[in-house]
């Protein structure tokens, strides 16, 4: 079996393709390197990974173009014909979507749709795709759960994220592709992004400068460490989506479908509160922040929280790491890496 995975130089990629190697599995990864953050940082991923493939004699390969590159793509599912698609890459971050829109467009649409096309002209036999909690936009009906329609998102990376879920349903409906999408709630730990609050929080705490806390704080994220989100994407990986039998087209379901196509939230299940998140890490650190409070930022929300009984039932999906936990790994791997 060869799995494809796009992102494969990104947080969660790269985390995804360690665990499919030392697992046996064939990889090729295709990744652009996009400046959004310091490439540096993504290269060094993937210089771990070819650590890794040498270490455990397993295949790996790497691609490095753009999504948007329609020949690249399809260069990509002609040579390597890979059996599983996992798509991770994406032009990520809410606040840089207000600025910067047509990087989304390009990159989530166009570039989704590439990859849609190799999926459907090569025989793909399950495509598992990164989704969003931000599609819940300005839902306060806590916890999220994947019965609840996302028709009002708050920005256009939202947007986009939804807009990917009917894409790659229409496709599932059409052409018989086995897809699952998989809502993802605030990832974090080692090899983080380093434009997400955690990276930038300890680089301030550490160099004694203000951290900038938005809501003054008050908001809460379904804080979810990466271990787990990996265990989750590869266990969809390894069971395609199928039909819901049960599927009742008088009063349609959005978690479910006719067609091959399933929609997960992947999360802690455990929202915590941002300014214990700030403490716990204060904790680890062995160091006190200067909180700048800010204002809520346009595209924010003031809350997220996971229903995940949909994912458990599906995969036995449960989080085993606390934030606690989470939070204290994090902060060893951060001093050590940055020291």
């Amino acid at each position: 079996m060869t799995i494809f995975l796009t992102g494969a130089a990104g947080f969660i990629g790269a985390a995804v393709c360690e665990r499919l190697l030392v697992r046996g599995e064939r990889v090729v990864g295709f990744d652009n390197f996009n400046p959004y953050y310091d490439p540096a940082l993504k290269r060094a991923r993937i210089a771990q990974l070819q650590v890794t493939a040498a270490r455990t004699d397993t295949s790996w390969a790497l691609i490095e173009a753009d999504l948007e590159d329609r020949a690249a793509v399809e260069a990509a599912f002609t040579q390597h014909k890979p059996t599983t698609v996992i798509h991770l890459a994406a032009q990520a971050g809410v606040r840089h979507s207000i600025e910067n829109p047509a990087a989304y467009i390009q990159a989530n649409l166009v570039g989704f749709g590439h990859i849609l096309e190799g999926c459907r002209h090569h025989g793909v036999e399950h495509l598992v795709y990164a989704s969003s909690s931000s599609v819940y936009g300005g839902n306060t009906n806590l916890p999220f759960t994947e019965h609840q329609p996302v028709n009002h998102p708050v920005s256009l990376y939202a947007a986009t994220k939804k807009a990917n879920e009917l894409m790659a349903h229409t496709y599932s409906n059409l052409y018989g592709l086995p897809a699952t999408g998989l809502r993802f709630f605030t990832v974090y730990g080692p090899w983080g992004r380093p434009d997400m609050a955690p990276m930038l929080f300890a680089k301030a705490i550490l160099a004694g400068e203000p951290i900038r806390v938005f809501n003054q704080g008050r908001m809460r994220r379904d804080f979810t460490y990466i271990d787990d989100i990996v265990t989750g994407v590869i266990a969809c990986a390894d069971k395609p989506a199928s039909a819901d039998p049960s599927f009742d087209t008088a009063a349609p379901d959005p978690a479910t479908s006719w067609a091959p196509h399933r929609l997960f939230n992947i999360g802690n299940s455990q929202p915590v509160q941002l300014l214990y998140f700030i403490e716990l890490l204060e904790r680890a650190l062995g160091r006190q922040a200067i909180r700048d409070l800010q204002p809520m930022q346009p595209g924010d929300v003031e809350a997220t929280a996971a229903d995940t009984s949909l994912l458990e039932a599906w995969v036995g999906f449960r989080p085993s790491t606390s934030i606690e936990a989470g939070v204290e790994r994090f902060a060893r791997w951060y001093q050590a890496s940055y020291a």
